[in-house]
């Protein structure tokens, strides 16, 4: 159904100017393309295709509106046209000629002449055929030899101009321009998308085209603000757009199966809140099958462990992210029992690794009983998870001392979106029936059975396994059955919304022996759910589920089984499956509620036949166009294809007879069929219901292509196959799948470009990613108007409609973001946006894919000699045919490039790089009664061969096709470079060639041996290349050319080493060989080998029709040149790139850590410098072992390379050593593969001319900061705030008011103000650390407020922009006080000021650049890369390192520069490089602590301790080993003298203790002290803050600051320091002030210049030329690796390191950092009183409530120091009397308030292990039982930093104390000293609600161990210092002194039953005695009958 319109021409136009014309019919505009200076008319000859989903009405309305088009301004409207389409509708085709009218509605002399014609859905209207079209169509691209203009946006119809309302700025022509310039060099993979050429001729004729230059000129003329202009992506005539072919994927290997390393880390921290009295918690963590278990800790609730634990896996990512995580809490687990479940929490690893980080860190789980529903939460458990893949690093957040209490509710275990309160669910899975089943005969028995009686059963019994959430259910087995019913459901219980993600649906075949999956299915749960407020829950179906596995013939031993579980590509259609899903969140309240969690199967209703839509017969037709590279194993046998859809099509068990079929699907089978023919159209008859599918190709032996591949002969005649085959007619989900696909692959292409044109620095990427927005949102309400229109049947799923609600609703708010955010891309703000771009990337395409199958996916196997070899697998949306193009799949009626692959694991690794068989293939899927047009998109000029029943029926589909048409064309691959190709062989290198493959012929270029960036520069010629097809066709649709590169060995086949696809540029013989299009530039192409890339490949790719004339009409092709070379073509001079003559001069400094070659050890090795072709050697190292570096230092050579910096060649570095006789061996080779950051640049005239007059300008009005180039800094002592003077005035005052509450601090010096002499270096460290988390914390809140600000700014919209040129106004102060980053503390009163360092989080080499600031390292290679895809990873092919740099720059240099004073001509560009003569170093590595270090022993910890080895020195510290800890605090520091070149290589590792055997490595960490030591930034000793000369930041440095400063000022060439009055200094045109005098340690004050000069340090990166930031007082943190484990982090070390030249003054002694001896204290507890303690007995006697109340407290986490006091027996009230003192010894660490224990871990335990556990003081109230155990009655735990004031009395004293600690103020025991008042005792009742227990009356009093032995105190009442005996009421009597009374109670109440119960049971014995005693005597009376 489609409207077309044909417009031909508008005439009677005035004047002379550029026209365009837009037509517009339901909302659909499309544009013309842009008539350039045409006068009075126009001749468009355009036609446009509207696909129309319902019929026209009569009424509507079409319009044409014509426009003076305009490059800069909006287009000017002419004239208008509309036509009410009734007559059309009526007679189907009209032709008009009328007059335009104008705005005012009158008419005008201009008039416009069209045809129109209607095809309706019967195809009744209009007798016209396609062809007439397209031959309209072909004659006006002939003509023009241009296409018209094609946006390839979702709007693309046949026919389609620019979509652009005319009233947005844009200027189609620059747009288009820009696109062309805008196509990268680097084109992962451009089906020949030209560059235009350098010279800009743009002779043709296509619209004159505006540079991106011209266009910002102009629209700075007219005040357009450049920023705003967008280009869309209209592609240009030189992109030749495909439109029958589309694109083949480059990737080729299957990545989906293939196992990788994971560790799973989990640190369990402590747990809290855990429900039940007096509990013994452990911790089980469960990993998949994996446990592991904590330590046990004794009656508590609140256990802290802190323990870590790990898990190592070597899986695929699928069964990796399925596995759970299960953390559940057991209460006195011990050996003998399993213990009782508190509670759990799962979740599946999947989740952990979509957080950022991929990691948990520091949340509460939230634990519940899974056995019982209705019971609220258990507890909360704290912890970490992190999950890591190979090559991930994961940041810790820093672990300082966690000082901030833990809000549980604000960081629950819980990813972001679910709500904290989870509730039950049940998820309800009901599983129907399946069909298609596989024979499974795996029994022999089976073919016994039928041998001997001939009964020959269905050998197959399925039934469904579900897993979720780690359980599973499965359904019964339905014996004996392809075709099983089930019709039952599985219910499983779990949390909802479930942390995990996916359910998992096998249908396995029962079998004695052991079960196997025949197919497994995954349901995202993220797919079939919504969160949002408009959400929806989970719901599926009833749907069909394909399930793909391996192929379908049976054999005993399935190589392909794991494709069945699910692991990797499925390879054949197994089964499908009719399933639904449901949830319902259960309300536990509900008393009728089966609160059990087991799965649970039930039976289920069975659903209607037509619930999943109505059985409809598709037709799928393919057409094989070229079968060619089919790998040569398989060449000598006879080759088919076959093609099958589902069962269809399958040889094997294909279904042939759909009628059979058809009566099993719809009750009633003759009319269902009789309904299906009427349906299809008129023409076909009833032998259309015989047609018989063809699903194979005849074999055919192959050809051979080369010596690595054959191709098949199909050459004129193209063999066909047709398959018709009946599914539930559910396209609508893949249609709207299909266009948001498409949305996202524009998308995808424009980011491309984008990132594209950010690499190869094109202008205004901004411009582009625009128009990408533009197009986005277009495409997201086009979307909307589409999808809205979609029909409600009955077979829509309730999944269906919320899916596309939440479809639409996402793609509208997506338009309208990307709206808003292209007003909002700037030049700066590109970075940013571009990531908010790739979300919506993501977004789409998880949107797109369709959780509910429908048809399944084609599959595509080549057969050889009847076995299957290799595959394709196309998914049938691509090939789905609609009416409406949107809908259409991407791949349909399309010719589409298939690789063929091996399928399963066969495909891993390099046997999965080689392609089976390239094929071209055509493919067309839809209703077989739409299949009018099925051959629409084939190349055109075939004729149809059909079988003999078909032979006169026009829509019979042939069997093959003969094409009569053909075309003879020259190749010319214009082969230049490769480059970073792969290293093949065991020298590191290999001898590289290209094969280049079109159609069925190959060429090689030479082998170039030794190297790993080949200039082949050779041309290869293709003659008489055959095409068929039409010729204009061929021009826009060439075939893909595929280049394969090599490794040549000298035995054996050569390596495959890569591949990449490129398209070439065509010219028909009638058109000229000139610019823009020819000749064609080269490009990059990127090389893949497998999924990863392996280098570029430089080339250019010409097709050249051979016309009548022969070749003589070609342009003519240079011979041979250079003599040597013999035959081989170079690359023509107007392709191969323009050069200029540059000079590279090499830096050779010396080679580092050279490796054996060949078990010798390198002796003299020389470098060799090489580039295009040119190069240098290096002197020779005489002794390696000696001096490895090198004698002279630079050298130089001339080279011609490209202008084009993109193309220059790489350069090669290569050692060779040189041994005896003239040897030489390859040690290694490093390739730079882009010299751009190595090229110097001479500095612009201007801009030095400016910076000299830096001192005039000094004194300009204020107004104008940026001008001002003498800066003031003003430094006081105390502060670390800089002031600038160009900063504005209330900035100051801010800045100020900033000082004063500035600095961190540790929290230990709040309580007094700390003198220098308690302050240490920890001090330091612990502040520096606070004010690291402060700023972490700040950015993060800058951030959350910049993300605000952009939503205002989105409301705002043109407000803003105004607001941003303010903002962007002062760069450079922002810069420096992002340097500066003051720590902006809440003022806290007596918070002290503490000299800082500087913490980093990562490596010192991160933060500058590795030092590699002159002197640059590069890694040697050598040795094959691994094949296993990269598993060989870099570091195991590095032999070594070479030292040195490079500098390429244009010849001739300015005079300028070689005359400045002091240029040395030896040295060139590397003036004033220090000698690299041998050098003795004092290095000191201080080691501060280790974080989260990888456990070694089993216990699930380590024993760790440090060795450090630098050259011969190698210091283990295994004395001082740390017992048991993961989070060692090490405080050392170690001196090592060593002399640089021989020892610069610092390995500082960290060891795990054993006691018996070997120590293990833990992991370590490299340091290149070299380079630290040589670099500008001058990394030998930091500088520190501020200056002093004792205490604990005394200055480390031997030289003091002015001496620094003056040796930088003399190295730099600065003019410099000059001191001046008033504490001023001057270096260059810099001011800086500071104080100037110094306090001694005797307090004397002295005159001193290093406050000023240390200023200067601290910014030295302000000082012009010479500046760059020094390294300041530090301690970095570097990850440990283990090389056993490559890539996976662990553990962290902190720590730094200082140098010291052994020729200056010695240094002072190291600073001493060890670690801080814990102080020791005394906590006295006095129990006085307890009151309204609840009362657990009944007396004996009197039947009265008491309790025997004792109380009991401890202070270290497990009750090791437990101290009871006596018992108050008989309390009446809860009310007791004590006086008793507990005393608590404990070393305390002030820094990290935690309490240190040593014990040892068992008896078996060699030492002991250090503790660290808060200090919490826990009292409990106990009822003490003679006989039975104590019962426990209710407890409080105090923690002593923070806890709330005891109250005054008991009555004041309440639950709130304990609730709501928030609100109370908190004390601490180590600021207030002593304390006294009431505490509740807690506990929780049967509902699990906390009450209070009773009250104790409790005094705490801390002494330091000093102060207590001073003032001893007693135990319990004893001396010293007794407590008096408490006053307590005799009650224990009180049934003595009234004896009836107890008596009455015993008797009456107490022993009631009791009594009556003994009296029966006398009775009952006495009857049974009295039976016994007269029995025998009566039956004595009885026998004798006595």
């Amino acid at each position: 159904m489609a409207l077309l319109l044909q417009l031909r021409t508008v005439t009677g136009l005035r004047g002379k100017a550029d026209r365009i014309a837009k037509a517009v019919f339901r909302g659909l505009s499309f544009y013309t393309r842009v008539l350039e200076n045409c006068e009075d008319e126009a001749r468009f000859d355009e036609t446009f295709r509207w696909p129309v989903a319902s019929n026209i009405d009569g009424n509507e309305i079409l319009e044409i509106q014509v426009f003076n088009y305009s490059k800069v301004f909006t287009n000017r409207l002419i004239g208008t046209f509309q036509m009410v389409l009734q007559k059309v509708v009526e007679e189907g085709q009209v032709e008009v000629t009328d007059t335009l009218i104008d705005d005012n509605n009158s008419a005008i002399q201009t008039s416009i002449s069209i045809e129109i014609r209607y095809q309706a859905l019967d195809g009744t209207v209009g007798a016209w055929n396609d062809k007439e079209f397209l031959e309209t169509r072909s004659v006006h691209s002939e003509a023009d030899g241009t296409h018209p203009l094609e946006t390839d946006s979702l709007l693309s119809s046949h026919r389609q101009g620019l979509d652009i309302s005319p009233g947005k700025s844009n200027q189609p022509s620059a747009e288009r321009s820009f696109r062309r310039a805008g196509k990268g060099v680097f084109s992962a993979m451009k089906l020949g998308k030209t560059r235009p050429s350098k010279d800009d001729h743009r002779k043709q004729d296509e619209p004159a085209v505006l540079e991106a230059e011209d266009l910002d000129r102009k629209a700075l003329l007219q005040g357009l603000e450049p920023d705003t202009i967008s280009l869309a992506s209209v592609t240009a005539v030189t992109t030749n757009v495909s439109n029958k072919r589309s694109k083949p994927d480059i990737k080729m290997e299957p990545s989906a199966g293939r196992p990788m390393d994971y560790q799973v880390s989990i640190t369990i921290i402590e747990a809290r809140q855990l429900v039940g009295l007096n509990m013994d918690p452990v911790v089980c963590v469960e990993v998949g099958e994996e446990k592991k278990y904590t330590s046990m800790k004794e009656s508590t609730n609140c256990p802290y462990y802190n323990e870590y634990f790990v898990f190592d896996f070597h899986v695929p990512p699928d069964v990796m992210f399925d596995k759970i995580i299960k953390l559940s809490v057991i209460h006195s687990k011990n050996l003998l029992r399993s213990g009782t479940l508190v509670g759990s929490f799962k979740m599946d690893v999947g989740t952990v690794y979509t957080q950022p980080e991929h990691q948990f860190y520091h949340k509460w789980a939230i634990l519940s009983d899974p056995e019982d529903l209705t019971a609220g939460l258990k507890g909360y458990l704290k912890c970490d998870i992190a999950v890591v893949g190979k090559g991930d690093n994961i940041k810790t957040p820093h672990k300082a001392n966690e000082t901030e209490e833990d809000d549980i509710e604000g960081n629950l275990l819980l990813p972001d979106g679910v709500p904290p309160e989870r509730q039950w669910a049940r998820f309800y899975i009901k599983i129907y029936r399946a069909e298609g089943l596989p024979r499974m005969n795996t029994s022999i028995m089976a073919n016994v059975k039928k041998a001997l009686i001939g009964e020959n059963k269905d050998l197959v019994d399925p039934y469904v396994q579900v897993v979720f959430a780690g359980q599973k259910g499965k359904t019964s087995i339905q014996k004996s059955s392809y075709e099983p019913l089930w019709n039952e459901q599985i219910i499983f219980t779990e949390m909802f919304p479930p942390l995990c993600r996916r359910i998992k649906i096998q249908i396995r075949d029962s079998d004695k022996v052991n079960d196997v999956a025949i197919g497994t299915h995954f349901i995202d749960l993220r797919k079939i759910s919504n969160e949002g407020d408009k959400g929806f829950l989970p719901t599926f179906g009833p749907a069909w589920v394909n399930m793909y596995g391996s192929t379908r013939n049976y054999t005993l031993m399935d190589e392909h089984q794991e494709l069945n579980e699910g692991l990797g590509e499925g390879v054949s259609f197994r089964a499908r499956l009719l399933m639904s899903l449901a949830v319902e969140i259960l309300d536990t309240t509900n008393p009728e509620i089966n609160s059990s969690t087991e799965v649970q199967v039930e039976q289920a209703t069975s659903v209607a036949d037509n619930c999943t839509g109505k059985m409809e017969e598709f037709f799928l037709f393919g057409a094989f166009l070229e079968a060619t590279m089919i790998d040569r194993k398989i060449g000598d046998k006879p080759i088919n294809f076959e093609v099958t859809i589902g069962n269809y099509g399958n040889q094997i068990d294909g279904m042939s007879k759909p009628i059979l079929r058809r009566k099993k699907e719809g009750g009633d089978g003759n009319e269902e069929e009789s309904e299906l023919l009427q349906n299809s159209s008129e023409d076909e008859g009833d032998e259309d219901g015989e047609m018989v599918s063809v699903s194979s190709s005849q074999p055919m032996k192959p050809l051979v292509t080369d010596r690595n591949y054959f191709h098949l002969p199909y050459f004129e005649k193209k063999p066909c196959i047709y398959i018709k085959s009946w599914w539930q007619d559910q396209r609508c989900r893949l249609y709207n799948a299909n266009i948001m696909d498409k949305i996202a692959d524009k998308l995808e292409e424009g980011l491309n470009d984008v990132q594209e044109m950010i690499k190869t620095e094109k202008p205004h990427p901004e411009r582009r990613l625009r128009g990408v927005l533009e197009e986005l949102s277009s495409g997201c309400l086009h979307f909307v108007t589409l999808a809205d229109k979609d029909q409600h049947h009955s077979s829509r799923t309730r999944l269906d409609r919320e899916r596309l609600k939440s479809c639409m609703r996402e793609l509208e708010n997506m338009g309208q973001q990307a709206t808003t955010l292209r007003s909002q891309v700037k030049k700066n703000t590109m970075k940013d946006k571009l990531k908010l771009v790739q979300n919506f990337l993501q977004k789409l395409r998880f949107l797109a894919d369709e959780p509910q199958h429908t048809i399944p996916d084609v599959f595509i196997w080549m057969m050889s000699n009847n076995k299957r070899i290799a595959y394709a697998r196309v998914p049938s949306k691509d090939i789905l045919y609609s009416i409406v193009d949107e809908e259409m799949g991407k791949d349909c009626a399309k010719v589409k490039t298939i690789f063929l692959k091996l399928p399963g694991k066969r495909g891993f690794g390099p046997a999965g790089w080689t392609v089976q068989a390239k094929m071209e293939i055509y493919l067309w899927l839809g209703l077989n009664k739409q299949r009018k047009d099925f051959l629409s998109g084939l190349p055109c000029g075939f004729e149809e061969k059909k079988t003999a029943r078909g032979q006169n029926l026009a829509s019979f589909p042939p069997i093959s096709l003969l094409y009569t048409k053909k075309q003879v064309f020259q190749l010319r691959a214009h082969m230049y470079q490769a480059r970073s190709l792969f290293a093949a062989d065991s020298s590191g290198l290999s001898d590289p060639f290209a094969r280049v493959f079109f159609i069925s012929q190959s060429q090689c270029t030479e082998v170039l041996n030794e190297t790993l960036c080949p200039t082949w520069d050779q041309l290869l010629v293709f003659d008489n290349v055959e095409l068929y097809g039409e010729a204009h066709e061929m021009r826009d649709d060439p075939p893909i050319i595929v280049i394969e590169i090599y490794d040549q060995d000298t035995v054996g086949k050569a390596d495959f080493m890569g591949r990449t696809f490129a398209k070439p540029v065509v010219k028909m013989s009638d058109e000229q060989y000139c610019p823009p299009r020819f000749p064609p530039q080269l490009e990059y192409y990127q090389i893949y080998r497998g999924n990863s890339t392996a280098g570029d490949l430089l080339a250019a790719f010409e097709l050249l029709q051979i016309g009548p004339g022969g070749k003589s009409d070609l342009p003519p092709i240079d011979g041979p040149t250079d003599m040597d070379r013999g035959p081989i073509l170079p690359v023509p001079l107007g392709i191969r790139p323009v050069l200029s003559k540059y000079r590279v001069e090499v830096l050779f400094w010396g080679l580092r850590d050279l490796k054996r070659v060949n078990l010798a050890q390198v002796d003299r090795p020389r470098v060799d410098i090489e580039c295009a072709g040119r190069g240098v050697q290096s002197a020779l190292i005489q002794n390696y072992k000696k001096n490895p570096n090198f004698s002279t230092l630079v050298k130089w050579f001339e080279v011609d390379l490209p202008e084009n910096e993109l193309l220059h060649p790489p350069l090669n570095i290569r050692v060779v050593d040189c041994r005896a006789f003239g040897r030489y061996t390859l040690v290694g080779s490093h390739a730079v593969s882009s010299l751009r950051k190595f090229i110097y640049r001479p500095p612009d005239k201007k801009a030095q001319h400016w910076n000299m007059t830096g001192e005039i300008v000094v004194n300009m009005e204020p107004e104008v900061p940026i001008k001002k180039m003498e800066t003031m800094v003003k430094l006081e002592a105390n502060s670390d705030a800089v002031v600038k003077v160009d900063v504005s005035e209330e900035e100051k005052e801010r800045k100020k008011k900033k000082k004063k509450g500035g600095g961190g601090g540790g929290e230990e010096v709040e309580e007094e103000e700390p003198d220098d002499s308690m302050l240490d270096w920890w001090s330091k460290y612990f502040a520096s650390i606070e004010t690291m988390k402060e700023q972490l914390r700040q950015q993060e809140a800058a951030a959350a407020e910049a993300e605000e600000k952009e939503e205002m700014e989105m409301a705002e919209g043109s407000k803003a922009q105004a607001k941003n040129k303010e903002k962007f106004k002062a760069p450079k102060d922002d810069k420096r006080k992002k340097q500066q980053s003051v720590p902006e503390f809440p003022e806290k009163k007596n918070k002290p000021r503490i000299d800082e360092l500087k913490v980093f989080n990562k490596e010192l080499e991160t933060e500058f650049d590795s030092f590699e600031d002159w002197l640059h390292t590069f890694n040697l290679l050598r040795g094959k890369i691994g094949d296993n895809d990269d598993n060989a990873t870099e570091e195991e092919r590095i032999v070594g390192r070479f030292k040195g740099s490079i500098c390429v720059y244009k010849m001739p240099l300015p005079d300028d520069i070689t005359k400045e004073a002091g240029y040395d001509p030896n040295f060139g560009m590397f003036q004033g490089i220090p000698s690299n003569d041998p050098i003795n170093v004092l290095v000191r590595v201080y080691v501060v602590r280790a974080t989260d270090l990888h456990p070694a022993d089993i216990n699930g910890k380590a024993d760790p301790y440090i060795a450090i080895k630098l050259g011969k020195t190698d210091i283990k510290d295994k004395e001082n080993y740390i017992s048991k800890q993961l989070n060692p605090v090490f405080g050392k520091s170690f001196d090592i003298e060593a002399t640089f070149p021989m020892e610069s290589m610092l390995t500082v590792a960290v060891y795990d203790w054993d006691l018996v055997g070997t120590d293990d490595l833990i992991g370590e960490t490299k340091i290149d002290l070299e380079n630290r030591y040589y670099s500008k930034h001058r990394a030998t000793c930091g500088v520190s803050q501020t200056y002093s000369i004792h205490g604990y930041n005394i200055w480390r440095d031997p030289m003091k600051p002015s001496q620094i400063l003056s040796k930088l000022c003399k190295d730099g060439k600065v003019d410099g320091p000059h001191y001046g009055p008033g504490g001023r200094v001057k270096v260059a045109n810099r001011v800086f002030t500071g104080p100037t005098e110094i306090e001694d340690e005797n307090g004397q004050k002295k005159q001193t210049d290093e406050h000023l000069a240390l200023a200067v340090l601290r910014h030295w990166e302000d000082i012009p030329w010479a500046g760059c930031k020094l390294v300041p007082e530090h301690v970095e943190t570097r990850p440990l690796l283990n090389p056993d484990k490559p890539g996976i982090e662990q553990g962290r070390l902190e720590m730094w390191v200082d140098m010291f030249p052994m020729d200056m003054p010695a240094p002072g002694p190291a600073i001493d950092i060890s670690p801080r001896k814990p102080k020791k204290y005394e906590l006295r507890v006095i129990v006085w009183n307890t009151d309204e303690v609840i009362l657990e007995d009944d007396d004996y006697f009197t039947g009265e409530k008491s309790s025997d109340i004792f109380v009991r407290g401890w202070l270290k986490g497990q009750q090791e120091d437990k101290q009871d006091t006596d018992v108050h027996y008989h309390s009446l009230t809860g009310e007791g009397n004590f006086n008793w003192r507990y005393i608590f010894p404990f070393d305390y660490l002030m820094a990290e308030e935690k309490i240190v224990i040593s014990k040892k871990e068992s008896m078996f335990s060699w030492d002991e292990t250090e503790y660290k556990i808060p200090a919490r003081l826990t009292l409990q109230v106990w009822d003490a039982d003679h006989f039975s155990a104590d019962d426990f009655l209710g407890a409080i735990e105090l923690d002593l930093n923070r806890f709330p004031r005891g109250a005054k009395t008991s009555k004041q004293c309440s639950l709130e104390m304990v609730t709501n600690e928030a609100e109370l103020p908190m004390i601490s025991i180590f600021k207030q000293k002593r304390v006294k008042g009431w505490w509740p005792f807690v506990a929780r009742d049967e509902n699990d609600e906390l009450e209070v227990t009773g009250k104790v009356e409790a005094e705490l009093h801390l002494l330091t161990a000093e102060e207590a032995e001073k003032s001893p105190a007693g135990l319990a009442r004893n001396e010293p210092d007794p407590l008096e005996k408490p006053n307590r009421p005799d009650t224990s009597f009180i049934w003595f002194l009234n004896p009836l009374k107890s008596i009455k109670y015993l008797i009456c109440t107490r022993y009631k039953w009791l009594i009556i119960k003994i009296v029966l049971a006398l009775l009952l014995l006495v009857m049974v005695a009295l039976f016994l005693y007269s029995m025998p005597g009566y039956m004595v009376k009885k026998l004798l009958g006595a």
